[in-house]
């Protein structure tokens, strides 16, 4: 639940706008309606106390133009349609550090009903093309204030040629349970070690109640469960301390949580981090047991010149061999989408 809920008049002139007005007032929480559509006031005396400001602030704003181009997002998926930015979870590794411009404000996009249609524009004849919409949110962590994943649920659940993906780190999927996704909509939790999750992890649900979660989601109706395609995201995957035993655990409880026939796959991301990641990570979370030493890491460059840090290539082949042998042990019949 945020302290603050911000709305631009933008916003409030979308249907969809209003709707979240109507949700977030249910919750009894402190709203303010901007007199212009710019976000200010939300830089604090240093970066973490804007941190601490930011991620207290919801802001309910309209997408801009640039929203409509997507940008493509491989391997998790053809395209990535954002119906929000900015996560309120504190993820001590968290990959949207230093990607997002301004204070890690949770931004609801309130016309995302226009967003969803420009995505039939991007798909692609005589094949399914497939819109991610949780690269720069947790969907869930904000759905009972906005509803916006319903959306997305309800809308591609009547496109023929098109599947949608989300996936998470909390629990609350009650809503979504009854929707007419017609299985057009991959349902994914992510998950990690129980120390990873405990210690890196914060403000979010416990691994066994992502577990809980994802069982329902994929139970049938007819057993009183979504009857959802579901997906388990390892990441960011870690040479802890005692990390085979650990992983090897946390197979064992997913092999327990779902005894029972569903359309399941799999996707491997090992940590990873940048330069300006690491600098942001550190100013948010300056006690972090996180291993950000850039010596026990090796240099991966893309085309457009910027770099991260990723294991060892030794490293990342022994992380890799024992990921896939164990989930083949465990789930012979879900693929493994992609390991990075």
């Amino acid at each position: 639940m945020p302290k603050r809920v911000l709305f631009t008049p933008d916003a409030l002139d979308e249907e969809f706008g209003q709707q979240i007005y109507q949700r977030v007032l249910q919750h009894d929480l402190e709203v303010e309606v901007l007199k212009s559509n710019r976000l200010t006031g939300l830089r604090g005396t240093d970066e973490r106390d804007t941190y601490r400001r930011a991620k207290s602030t919801l802001a309910v704003v309209k997408a801009p133009p640039s929203a409509l181009r997507l940008q493509p997002t491989p391997p998790s998926a053809d395209w990535q349609m954002n119906l929000a930015e900015g996560c309120p979870a504190h993820c001590q590794y968290c990959y949207l550090a230093g990607s997002l411009q301004g204070p890690p404000v949770v931004r609801v996009f309130a016309n995302l009903p226009s967003l969803l249609q420009n995505t039939a524009s991007y798909e692609q004849s005589g094949r399914l093309t497939s819109f991610e919409v949780s690269c720069y949110t947790d969907v869930l962590g904000i759905e009972h204030l906005t509803g916006s994943l319903a959306e997305c649920v309800r809308y591609y659940g009547q496109r023929e040629g098109a599947r949608l993906r989300f996936v998470s780190k909390y629990d609350q999927v009650g809503s979504l349970l009854d929707l007419p996704h017609n299985g057009h909509t991959r349902a994914r939790v992510s998950l990690n070690a129980e120390s990873v999750a405990r210690k890196l992890e914060g403000g979010t649900a416990s691994v066994e109640a992502r577990l809980q979660a994802l069982r329902q989601l994929a139970l049938p109706k007819e057993q009183g469960g979504g009857g959802y395609p579901v997906g388990v995201v390892l990441a960011p995957i870690m040479p802890i301390p005692n990390w085979e035993q650990e992983y090897r655990q946390l197979f064992d409880r997913l092999e327990a949580t779902l005894d029972f026939d569903c359309d399941l796959t799999a996707e491997f991301i090992s940590h990873r981090f940048t330069p300006g990641s690491k600098d942001m990570l550190l100013q948010w979370y300056p006690n972090t047991s996180l291993d950000l030493d850039e010596a026990k890491r090796t240099v991966k460059r893309n085309k457009f010149g910027s770099h991260k840090y990723v294991y060892q290539p030794d490293d990342m082949r022994r992380l890799k061999e024992f990921f896939y042998s164990e989930w083949q042990q465990s789930f012979p019949q879900a693929p493994v989408k992609y390991w990075t």
